[in-house]
């Protein structure tokens, strides 16, 4: 087994220790029944993956039933999805793996078929740039304040079933993210309009989440947030403004931040001229203040590995641990060279891969299914 770095523990200011730096994100699967219950070949999904990963993060679960993004996704809406979600909990949560629920509401990026007839929601009622997309409705004070108390009920019931910790999905264009961007955010009340006012909403609901964590939690408990550093839209958000969201990010109860591209090392999509990658800029503004999780066509070990050398604390493979299930566990052995990088419609049942994660796969993301 060579000495690989990725393979030391992390441990958490917290208390909580990680036993290894690779993480499992958040990959949309699309299996969950029509009510966002948990099915049993979500169940073997995530059995399959398990055990030998430090942190296992779901699929993004929506808070509130009209945050509903897709068809199959996940639920952790109401409390008779409880039963469902503490399986979930206690299927990832083997040899050590950490389990974190990732807590989400689409906002804008759903429509009235999803949503069974009900309008999207957004800051402001200005359609999102994705093919038909359909025009949201805007939120009202007291739409917002119930959204922040969804997100806190759902932590709790993270707590409560079983889960090491949630992640807040302030990124991929979804509300959190949508409150933050100049483009889907054109309020002019306190919810909008300056910089500052469009970090509100993030900000609480982190805040009313650690007071959940705070009143409910008997154990050490995670809240991480996941940010998109741009968007290309105009107006947009741009990595300056990031960076000044990191500012105030780092100062915040949350124990991890994750970065979410395409591409590990990818530089600014505004600015051909800034040659730094992203996370680069990220990490300097951090400063060491929170602990980082980076993402992006990371599949060997050798990719891995360099993340940390870098000075990174956790590598997320994705499309990886799709095809490679037993990724960690390889690497641990020696066997390396028995490692997949590549899986075809063949392979679906040995990696328990359900008809509709893998339309979705084929067909909506247009994945790679072999890595470079």
């Amino acid at each position: 087994m060579a000495n690989y770095q990725f393979l030391q523990p992390f441990k958490f200011k917290n208390g909580i220790t990680i036993k290894n730096r690779i993480v499992i994100p958040p990959i949309t699967e699309c299996s969950s029944f029509e009510d966002g219950s948990v099915t049993q070949d979500e169940l073997d999904y995530f059995a399959l993956r398990t055990g030998g990963v430090g942190l296992f993060i779901t699929p993004a679960s929506n808070v509130s039933d009209g945050g509903k993004g897709f068809e199959g996704q996940l639920s952790c809406a109401n409390d008779n999805k409880l039963p469902g979600l503490s399986r979930l909990a206690h299927t990832i949560s083997i040899n050590g793996t950490k389990a974190i629920l990732q807590l989400h509401h689409a906002g804008r990026i759903s429509n009235s078929k999803i949503l069974r007839g009900k309008k999207a929601v957004s800051p402001s009622a200005i359609a999102s740039l994705r093919p038909g997309a359909e025009i949201p409705m805007s939120l009202t004070d007291d739409d917002i304040q119930q959204i922040i108390s969804d997100f806190g009920e759902a932590a709790r019931r993270a707590i409560q079933v079983g889960f090491d910790g949630i992640e807040l999905h302030g990124a991929n264009t979804y509300l959190l993210q949508q409150f933050f961007s100049p483009h889907s955010n054109r309020r002019l009340d306190d919810w909008g309009g300056s910089l500052t006012k469009r970090m509100k909403f993030p900000l609480a609901v982190i805040n009313h989440v650690h007071r959940i964590v705070e009143q409910y939690a008997d154990r050490p408990f995670l809240v991480g947030y996941r940010i998109s550093p741009e968007e290309i839209e105009n107006p947009g958000i741009r990595l300056s403004d990031t960076l000044a969201f990191i500012d105030v990010l780092k100062t915040q109860p949350i124990d991890y931040l994750h970065i979410s591209t395409a591409d590990v090392w990818q530089t600014s999509k505004n600015d051909p001229a800034d040659k730094t990658p992203v996370i680069e800029q990220i990490k300097t503004r951090l400063d060491g203040a929170l602990p980082l999780i980076v993402v992006g066509n990371i599949a060997r070990p050798q990719q891995a590995e360099k993340v940390i050398e870098q000075g990174f604390d956790f590598a997320a493979l994705g499309h990886e641990y799709l095809r490679e299930p037993q990724w960690i566990e390889k690497v641990q052995a020696g066997q390396e060279s028995n490692i997949r990088y590549s899986m075809s419609a063949n392979d679906l049942k040995q990696l328990r891969i359900t008809p509709p994660l893998w339309q979705f796969l084929t067909e909506n993301l247009h994945a790679k299914l072999a890595a470079d």
